[in-house]
């Protein structure tokens, strides 16, 4: 089965609303002269306070080779949780995706597998498809737990979701030792868990969800990585994180997915 790969953007803390704009503008000036046919899905996550600003570029240009996603969600609708943002209100912009468990959501924040997928749950309600990530820690990996630790927040993950919408979210393979060192995980042994992540789909949710689920890998992806990355059997893509601060760096990336 063809899966069309993505090519997102974690901006993280990083940039207010004019700087976003700006790189949002960059990123599409380098896109151009691309066929948006041949484009893999382009996706960018500003932060919360910047989302007005990078929509409203992303709807001037009108290109549609860029889609907007959000870094986080909570999954009430509204009430009484200071500091957080509801899905409703991210229904005031145009995006599609919504980033949710990353490491450093479960590192600095606190969050179970039981919040994120109480997130994925309401996401999918609401129209939007989640991103979820997963990955261990050098100290998991060295123990021998990796496998074993990632089907675990996979498994929990998608509870109580259909093959359906499960067959339509974005899985993202981060390994927390390689998000931000510079170090990247060597893409036969990258490859290797991503297959074993949709083979995890397969066993849960089927062989539909497991072969239309695009698993993106993610840690200190760069220009210089991203050919080899492509060219696995398994590997639908990339989340980007230092390297999409720069237009030309991520553009780069986006072509080299599509070599």
């Amino acid at each position: 089965m063809s899966r069309k790969p993505i090519i997102a953007g974690n901006w993280k803390m990083h940039n207010n609303s004019a700087q976003s704009a700006e790189l949002a503008v960059g990123i599409m000036q380098e896109l151009k002269n691309e066929d948006k046919n041949n484009l893999p899905e382009v996706v960018i996550a500003p932060v919360f306070t910047s989302l007005y600003a990078v929509d409203k570029e992303l709807k001037n240009c009108g290109c549609g080779k860029v889609t907007l996603a959000a870094q986080n969600c909570y999954y009430e609708p509204k009430g009484a949780f200071t500091g957080e943002i509801s899905i409703e209100m991210l229904k005031d912009f145009d995006l599609k995706y919504i980033i949710i468990g990353h490491s450093e959501r479960r590192q600095y924040f606190n969050e179970s597998d039981e919040l994120i997928n109480k997130k994925a749950i309401a996401i999918l309600e609401n129209g939007f498809l989640p991103i979820v990530c997963c990955g261990e820690t050098l100290e998991q990996r060295e123990e021998g737990i990796t496998d074993k630790h990632i089907a675990s927040q996979i498994t929990k993950a998608f509870e109580n979701i259909s093959a359906e919408d499960t067959a339509k979210s974005v899985i993202a393979y981060e390994p927390i030792w390689a998000i931000g060192t510079g170090k990247t995980c060597d893409s036969v042994e990258a490859n290797r868990v991503i297959k074993m992540i949709r083979e995890t789909i397969r066993g849960l949710k089927g062989d539909m969800a497991a072969d239309s689920i695009r698993i993106l890998y993610g840690g200190s992806v760069k220009p210089e990585t991203i050919e080899e990355q492509m060219a696995q059997s398994d590997i639908d893509g990339a989340l980007v994180g230092g390297a999409s601060l720069k237009a030309d760096s991520f553009a780069k990336i986006v072509r080299g997915a599509m070599a």
